[in-house]
């Protein structure tokens, strides 16, 4: 099923939440302290179960409109693990990608608050509330180019436009979504970054790289906001991946890497699925590299 947010109905009797005012409700913390009688009063907090399960719980990935691409693959694995998944991009291609996955579609501007806001409401309305959100919305595309070009020479409106992408997108979809979360004791959020940025940068680079080490930024501050709550905010960094939007010189790049090749989407899905499952509810604020070891490598040539 796919559905345009932009054109839902917004006339029914539930209620337009106000996505500036996500209305968190914290939990109290599980805590062991020693009664008059030197014993806990309190029994220590359990884990979750080690599963990868995801059953029945809603995920929503955003940018997943290419078959070729992380999105795409992160909704696949969620798909099979059980979850009932909304997957959302800027077109309608979305469409065909939902009937391919057995997902529902969702057309949206996410870097437009009110559409954010619009697209809130029909995930909630067709599938429940989300408690699985991979922000992968932001990545360059071939439909929607990286800017390169050097910092002097880079208008207002082209970094303006890669921080929107990259960043706003990633910060407006979780504020819609962490209030629920937080009333229900569970969420697990997966934010894109790169190793562009808050591992390392290339020169021209300079809006993508900002916008990426701002992701990583603002993961590591909402998973402390978060904590209590239940819920988890991380990030995956992948390095080359081999996708429909890769250049033949990044392609090149990735023969480089220690590993002898660019990566994968799936394997990259695979990264960020593990941070979606109850397996991971241990992991919090951190930022998993996926690069076949390039970033950790001293010298290309020994």
């Amino acid at each position: 099923m796919a559905i345009d947010a932009r054109a839902a109905d917004r006339s029914g009797s539930r209620p337009r939440r106000d996505v500036s005012r996500p209305g968190l409700v914290r939990r109290g913390r599980t805590t062991v302290g020693a009664g008059p009688t030197g014993e806990d009063d309190d029994p220590a907090p359990l884990a979750e179960p080690v599963t990868m399960r995801l059953d029945g719980r809603v995920a929503l990935v955003t940018g997943a409109g290419s078959p070729d691409g992380i999105g795409y693959a992160t909704a696949r694995r969620l798909v099979d693990l059980g979850a009932r998944v909304a997957i959302v991009s800027t077109t309608r291609r979305i469409h065909e990608r939902a009937g391919e996955l057995g997902a529902t579609g969702f057309v949206a501007d996410l870097t437009d608050e009110s559409e954010v806001g619009a697209l809130a409401d029909a995930v909630t309305e067709q599938l429940g509330d989300v408690e699985v959100l991979v922000n992968n919305a932001g990545l360059a595309s071939r439909a929607s180019p990286e800017v390169l070009r050097p910092v002097a020479q880079l208008s207002y409106d082209e970094w303006r436009g890669e921080i929107d992408r990259n960043l706003s997108t990633a910060f407006l979809c979780s504020r819609a979504f962490i209030g629920g979360m937080a009333e229900r004791g569970w969420g697990r959020i997966v934010n894109l970054a790169a190793t562009a940025g808050p591992v390392n940068a290339l020169p021209t680079e300079a809006g993508y790289a900002a916008a990426k080490a701002g992701v990583v930024g603002l993961t590591r501050a909402l998973a402390m906001e978060m904590i209590a709550d239940g819920v988890t905010v991380n990030a995956v960094a992948p390095g080359t991946i081999h996708t429909a939007a890769s250049t033949v010189a990044e392609l090149r790049q990735g023969l480089g890497t220690p590993v002898g090749r660019p990566g994968t989407p799936d394997e990259v899905a695979a990264a960020i699925v593990f941070l979606c499952s109850p397996a991971a509810s241990y992991i919090t604020g951190q930022m998993i590299v996926v690069d076949g070891g390039n970033s950790v490598r001293e010298s290309q040539f020994r």
